[in-house]
Parts: structure tokens; C-alpha cells; sequence
């Protein structure tokens, strides 16, 4: 069943990911973005298969980098309302069998679409934004200064997006379990897990044969996390990990600092080494310099770099916050730890400090017998989730 899809994302996220392997499948996909048709066409979309919102895009970033320097309003109500006013005016024309958009952006859109026959999907990239909320404020006051969280405004956009939805695709177990307890029914809810492109994080054999000899060697194990450097993300946990862990670990953090952590992070500059945000494809050299990778994010829906990580032979330390209880078997490719546990994470650092042999074992293991998902996969359960709902 060849599906006519359109897909909506202000930004990037996983959508350009996700549109290209449905193209490749074989699907009329019609990206809508504000990003330039060209950098659309290096992820693989073809730029006649790509709307463009490119003032939105430009508004959006100088907006945003004047609200993080100088404090000035962010617009968001204005810059969001209006992203999905100018899609909803161009899907509104055409005839889909979908309409995916990423929540934030999708309340005009199935407004328009209310009386049309179109399934309306909804990708929440993260938990309930409600849980989300209350996950962030508690982080707030522990870290004792303002954390990046959702505004009033958008919490109940968000919620009114989830009941105009037919369909809320959500990225993990976690995030699923924070839908219900908000009252939202099960069958509404699908988990549609993310992939890697296996093959820009698959390292040739050399690579984890010389992660091998390095722990082996009792060389101090490199502690690797990627994304945002941030409260959300456990920043405060990943310093206090780095602080207690002794001299046997080197830990680097490759990202963009945030500004709400700037100072945490210029603080503890001696314990970690900060690399700034990379292009995806160039983390593979950093994904080949680390031993373990942790990850100790106090909210999030999915987090792509631990599929990138698996692809890359890493066992992981995660939080139970994420999509790492769905992808970790406990002990085998790594662990899973409580939220703001960072003394549990040091002991885990320890262990795998004082078993090298089974630390070894198990990049083997991870490696050679745990496959990551493949965008192609995502595509073809995306369109399976679809499909049965239309029919």
C-alpha cells in the first residue's frame, strides 16, 4: 500500500530521517520544514519532495539567539502558530492519506483537516509535556537557578494537539507510561522506537579491537556522552559523576553548552573535556575514542545518540528516563540507573573499572550481537502503525 504523506517539522529532529526511507519505500512524501531544500538534500530527500518555510527558519534563529544573549522575548506563540498556519494553508490544498506533524506545530494543521478523511499523527518527541513540566521544575529547584522548561502557553497547546490528534506516536516505553498517567488513553498511543544509519556509526573491527586492548592495558576508560549539555539532559549528574570518579577515567562531553549550564559547565572544565556540537556524521571519531558511554538525562523521549552509541559497540549507562530500558539488556550491552543517581553511576563506573575482562566482553558482546534499528525499519513500522489504522 503506497501511502501519500505529509510530513511536518519546524526544524530538523528525526523527520528528515524518517521521510527519506519512506521515499526510498516507495511513498509520496512531502517534507514541510523551514530548513533550506539543500540541506534537506543531503539527508537524502529529493528538493521536490520539500516545502520551505526559509523565513520562518531565519526568524527563528536569530529570534532565539537574541533571546539566549540579551534575554529579548522568544515568540514563541507567534513563531509556532504562525509555522503551522502556512503549512495547514498548503497540506489544506492536497489530498493525503497522513498528516505526521511534530507536536508544537500541529494545532491549525488538524483544525483545517477536522473535516477532512485524513489520519492525523502526532510525533511527541518527549514525555507528556505535563511530566515533562513537573520533571524540570523539580530540577530547578535542586539546581537552584531557571532551567529551560515549558512555558504555560505551550503546555496547553500541547494539550489541545493531543486530543485533535487520531494518533500520538511516542518514542518510548518511558514516554508512553507518562501519556497514560495523564489520562490518555492507551489506545490512542503508539511507540514507534528510532533508529541509526548503521552504516555512518559502525566502526570496522580495528576500532573495537583497539577499545579492547585499551581497557585491557588498564589504560583509564574514556567516558563518552553526546547532545545537549544541559539541566534536562543531567548535567548536574554527568559533573557530580566526573568529580567523584577517580583518576582511572577521562570523560569528554560533545555538544552544544547551553547557556543555562555555561557556568557548570566552565566550572568543571578540569574533570571534563567539552568538545563543541559536531556534524553528525564526524561523531564516529568520538564515538570510536570511548569506552562507555552514559547518558544521564532526566527527561527525554528517545535520545538518538544512544542508537548511534549501540551502532558503535559502546555498552551504556543510561537513565530509566529515556528510551534506555527499551534498548539495554541489563548487564549484557549495559545498565540502566534511577534519574539524579549519580553515585550509581560511579559505582557502575567502578565495577567496570575493576572487570576489564568483563567490560571487554561485553563491548564484544554489543558489538557482534545487539543490532541497533535501521531508518529503514522506523519507516516500515511507521507505515505499519498507519496502515492499520486506516483500514
Amino acid at each position: 500500500m503506497k501511502l501519500k504523506i505529509a510530513i511536518v517539522v519546524h526544524g530538523r529532529f528525526h523527520a528528515f530521517d524518517l521521510a527519506r526511507e519512506l521515499i526510498n519505500q516507495g511513498h509520496n512524501v512531502t517534507l514541510f520544514t523551514n530548513y533550506p531544500k539543500k540541506i534537506a538534500e543531503k539527508f537524502g530527500i529529493p528538493q521536490k519532495n520539500v516545502q520551505t518555510f526559509l523565513l520562518h527558519g531565519l526568524l527563528t534563529r536569530v529570534i532565539y539567539k537574541l533571546h539566549g544573549v540579551v534575554g529579548t522575548p522568544n515568540f514563541e506563540a507567534f513563531l509556532h502558530s504562525a509555522f503551522s498556519q502556512w503549512a495547514a494553508r498548503i497540506i489544506n490544498k492536497s489530498e493525503y492519506d497522513i498528516v505526521h506533524v511534530f507536536s508544537g506545530v500541529a494545532e491549525e494543521i488538524f483544525q483545517a483537516l477536522s473535516t477532512k478523511r485524513v489520519l492525523k499523527s502526532l510525533m511527541r518527541g518527549s514525555a507528556h509535556i505535563l511530566t515533562q513540566s513537573r520533571l524540570l521544575s523539580e530540577e530547578e529547584q535542586q539546581a537552584g537557578i531557571s532551567v529551560d522548561r515549558p512555558s504555560n502557553w505551550m503546555i496547553a497547546r500541547e494539550e489541545r494537539e493531543y486530543q485533535l490528534a487520531d494518533v500520538i506516536l511516542v518514542l518510548s516505553s518511558f514516554a508512553q507510561q507518562s501519556f497514560n498517567e495523564q489520562n490518555i488513553s492507551l489506545d490512542k498511543l503508539r511507540i514507534l522506537p528510532l533508529g541509526a544509519q548503521i552504516d555512518k556509526f559502525r566502526p570496522v573491527e580495528e576500532v573495537i579491537q583497539e577499545r579492547c586492548q585499551r581497557i585491557l592495558a588498564k589504560q583509564p576508560l574514556h567516558v563518552l556522552m553526546v547532545g545537549n549539555f544541559s539541566y534536562r539532559k543531567g548535567a548536574n549528574d554527568f559533573v557530580k559523576i566526573a568529580e567523584l570518579a577517580s583518576i582511572s577515567y577521562q570523560f569528554k562531553f560533545v555538544g552544544t553548552v547551553t547557556s543555562e549550564a555555561s557556568e557548570l559547565a566552565e566550572k568543571n572544565s578540569k574533570n571534563i573535556e567539552f568538545i563543541a556540537k559536531q556534524p553528525q556524521f564526524e561523531l564516529s571519531k568520538f564515538y570510536a575514542w570511548a569506552d562507555i558511554f552514559i547518558f544521564t538525562t532526566i527527561e527525554d523521549g528517545y535520545a538518538m545518540v544512544l542508537a548511534q552509541a549501540q551502532a558503535a559497540g559502546l555498552p551504556i549507562l543510561a537513565t530509566t528516563n529515556c528510551s534506555g530500558p527499551d534498548i539495554i539488556l541489563e548487564g549484557q550491552t549495559g545498565w540502566v540507573l534511577p534519574i539524579r543517581s549519580s553515585k550509581s553511576f560511579v559505582e557502575r563506573l567502578k565495577w567496570c573499572n575493576e572487570h576489564r575482562q568483563e567490560l571487554a566482553q561485553m563491548v564484544w558482546r554489543v558489538y557482534e550481537n545487539f543490532q541497533p534499528r535501521d531508518w529503514a525499519e522506523v519507516a516500515t513500522d511507521f507505515v505499519s502503525i498507519h496502515t492499520g489504522l486506516l483500514k
